[in-house]
């Protein structure tokens, strides 16, 4: 199965890495690994994680503070966002299916 990241959730990642790596060099590459682990998680064990609304679900990372919000489709995984867990719970909302 393979993994398709909406634009926004793409943004979302770039956006975290940068600033990571401006508040301390490395730690923006050890961001993006934590949210490959993450996704080869996912893709090991879809439905091991809870739902976040409908058919969103959610995994947390374990060393940052972030969730990866994705619905499993018939042939792949979407990713729909990165988000930030202390920053405007629901955001992503309208972006379901997008």
């Amino acid at each position: 199965m393979k993994v398709i990241f909406t634009k926004f959730a793409k943004l979302e990642l770039e956006d975290a890495t940068s600033f990571y790596e401006l508040e301390y060099p490395g730690l923006g590459k050890r961001f993006k690994q934590e949210v490959k682990k993450s996704i080869k998680r996912i893709l090991e064990y879809p439905k091991a994680w809870s739902i976040e609304r409908t058919d969103i679900r959610k995994c947390l990372l374990h060393k940052f503070p972030y969730k990866i919000l994705y619905s499993i489709e018939d042939d792949h995984i979407l990713i729909i966002a990165i988000a930030h867990l202390h920053r405007k719970p629901d955001y992503w909302v309208e972006r379901e299916g997008r």
